[in-house]
């Protein structure tokens, strides 16, 4: 059994094998009913998300790796690492970023960019005329991967290099750290930009040449020079973000969460509107319930006050 030089002895390979199998966790073990209803109460308190008991297998299904990262054998032994050896503090944004949803696309309920385009620009910019150049401010606020924030922008630039009176800057937050870096690399699969319409596909997406890998786009750095990034946390009590927003995006999210906590949340963003900014939420999403008094003007679309 002696090895090579250099090479590893033919025992050393068998060790580490029956090594790896021992940090394998099995695909039969399970979370059990009590550290699930930790971890569910923990995210409903820290992130405000939802995790009744139907989303036990996705949970179960989306923290298998990180367990497997860790080193432990069992969701047992992961329970007893957050709740029973003190490792909650180090491991939360870990256990956020594997059970928060990112769901997103590019051009994702298209009928809100058109509207970006033929109403709220030009009524923005009309009432700041007096103004040279003014600056409009876009916030995604659950941004995920990017793909909102740099569809914005790719319709912000169109309007922009037509009007030739405006700026523009657009800020993505999310929770997720994972989805903030990818957000800041601006890489996509080229199956993902399906809903870029051709001609800002020319415009603003540069595609990988690499033979035999998988094909990518990435976004032009004149856009990603107009879109930063910041990791936040919806929950908080303030945003530290400027209170003269033009328009917010705020789509698909609010359905997971709790009524109380969807009203405190538009609240809180409501308040970096500027007078006459606009608020967007998802076509599935609605302001019943909230005391903000907005003016809608059409499908999940709705205007302060100016």
């Amino acid at each position: 059994l002696a090895g090579s030089p250099g090479r590893p002895h033919a025992m050393e390979l068998v060790l580490s094998a029956l090594a790896r199998l021992n940090t394998t966790i099995d695909d039969d073990d399970r979370l059990s009913e009590a550290d699930f209803k930790r971890i569910s109460a923990l995210i409903g308190r820290e992130v405000g998300i939802k995790l009744p008991p139907a989303k036990r297998l996705m949970v179960e299904g989306r923290l298998r790796r990180r367990i497997r990262g860790l080193g432990l054998t069992s969701f047992s032994a992961y329970g007893d690492h957050l709740f029973r050896q003190g490792g909650l503090e180090s491991e939360l944004p870990y256990l956020i970023n594997a059970v928060t949803t990112n769901k997103t696309d590019f051009f994702r309920e298209p009928e809100h960019f058109e509207l970006m385009e033929k109403m709220m620009v030009p009524n923005l910019l009309d009432a700041r005329r007096n103004e040279r150049m003014p600056l409009l401010k876009v916030w995604s606020a659950a941004s995920s991967t990017g793909a909102e924030a740099y569809t914005a922008a790719m319709v912000l630039a169109d309007i922009c290099a037509q009007r030739r009176d405006f700026r523009f800057a657009l800020l993505g937050t999310d929770i997720s750290t994972d989805v903030l870096e990818q957000g800041r690399r601006a890489v996509y699969p080229a199956d993902q930009i399906a809903p870029v319409p051709p001609t800002k596909q020319s415009r603003y997406l540069m595609f990988s040449r690499q033979a035999g890998s998988r094909p990518e786009v990435r976004i032009v750095p004149e856009l990603r020079r107009l879109v930063r990034f910041q990791r936040l946390n919806l929950m908080d009590g303030t945003y530290p973000f400027d209170r003269d927003v033009d328009i917010i995006l705020l789509r698909n999210v609010l359905i997971y969460f709790e009524k109380p906590d969807q009203e405190a949340v538009i609240n809180r963003l409501v308040s970096h509107l500027r007078p006459g900014g606009y608020l967007l939420l998802g076509h599935s999403e609605s302001m019943i319930g909230t005391s903000v008094t907005m003016r809608q003007v059409a499908p999940a679309v709705f205007q302060k006050a100016g």
